[in-house]
Parts: C-alpha cells; structure tokens; sequence
C-alpha cells in the first residue's frame, strides 16, 4: 500500500509539473499572439478620394509599414525559437518561470523600439535602443535554455540537440547586436546596418564549428 500510495504521489506531482510547464507555454504563446495582433491594429489607414491620394497617403506611411512588418518577423522569430524549445519542457524552476516573463518583456518591447528606430532624431540613439533590446531578448533566452539544461527541465532521458544549436544562435545574435550598439556611434545611417547583415555569416560558421565539434 505504501509503495503504491508513493509511485501514484509521485506520478500526479509529474503531471502537475507538465501542467504547468503547459500552462507557461500556452501563456507565452497568448503574449505574444496579442502582441502580434496589436502590431496590425496600430498600423494607420491609408485615406484619399482618389487612387493617386490614396498611394500618396500609403508612401507617407511607409516608416509605420516598415515597422511593422520588421517587428512582425522579428517576434515571429523569437517566438518560433521559444516553441522549439519549450515543447521539449516537461518542468518548471522559479528561475525558468522569471526568464520566461523577462523574455515576454522584450517581445512586448519590441514593437515601441522598432518604432523608435524608425522615427526621426538622432540615429545612434534610436539604432542603439532597438540593439539592446534585441541583446537582452537573445541574452535571456540563452539563459532560458542554460536554466532547462542544468535543472534537467526536458521531457527526454538526454538534452535534446536543439538545445545545444539554439543556445549558439542566442548567443552569436546577442553579440551581434551588441557589437552594432558602439558601430553605431561611429558608422551612422544605413552603414549600421550592415553590421546586422553580418549575422547569418556568424551563425553558419558556428553551426559549422558546433559539427565539427559534435564529430
């Protein structure tokens, strides 16, 4: 009776902890559903009683579209990086559960910093801003995927390869990002830019690095 009463406790404190690592991902994934969708709701309306206006007035508008659609693929991102992992999450640590609301912090952030960028004023600010958002958001899933990987969160007997491929993606954006906040203090306009431009090259020679280790 003991033993019996001991594996059934036990396997009810396995499925609350699913539950719950359930539940943060459902919650994840409703934060930034409305964050997506506010995106669309604060895009302005073209007006004009002829086609001529109405084009005029879309091309007036065309920082607010860019905005968008940049903040669009840039939280869809994050977010597809966050559900390749957490579908592997089987539990929760106090410490997962705060990255977690940190990370979502910055996915809210990130439309109002992609509208700051491409306001007017001064460039260095506006770029900077928008970096050190992008950093904290792939510093603090990088620490997301170190907190599952020490606490041994996963649902799997071993850490999952994706573990490994998406800490090395958050951490080469992350620097990325970073190195562009003082470049854009000396390189200023669209030649900033470039430096973001530079991290698909940094992400396939790690991944390559990362193969060549693995083998």
């Amino acid at each position: 009776m003991g033993p019996q009463h001991s594996r059934h406790r036990d396997n009810e404190t396995g499925e609350a902890r699913t539950a719950a690592a359930d539940r943060l991902t459902m919650f994840a994934d409703a934060v930034i559903a409305i964050a997506l969708t506010l995106l669309a709701l604060e895009l302005p309306v073209p007006t004009g009683d002829t086609t001529d206006a109405m084009l005029s007035s879309a091309l007036a508008h065309g920082k607010e579209y860019l905005a968008f659609a940049l903040s669009f693929t840039v939280i869809a991102a994050h977010w597809r990086a966050h559900h390749e992992i957490f579908r592997y999450v089987g539990s929760l640590s106090s410490r997962l559960t705060s990255l977690t609301l940190a990370w979502l912090f910055m996915q809210v952030l990130m439309p109002f910093a992609t509208r700051v960028l491409t306001a007017d004023g001064a460039f260095p600010p506006r770029f900077s801003f928008y970096a050190l958002v992008q950093v904290l958001a792939s510093a603090t899933f990088a620490l997301i995927i170190r907190e599952i990987r020490r606490e041994q969160l996963y649902r799997t007997d071993v850490t999952p390869p994706e573990f490994a491929q998406s800490l090395v993606r958050s951490i080469c954006l992350a620097a990325v990002f970073g190195v562009s906040v003082p470049l854009s203090f000396v390189i200023t306009g669209t030649g900033a830019y470039l430096c973001w431009l530079a991290a698909p090259i940094v992400l396939a020679a790690a991944r390559r690095i990362q193969r060549r280790a693995v083998r």
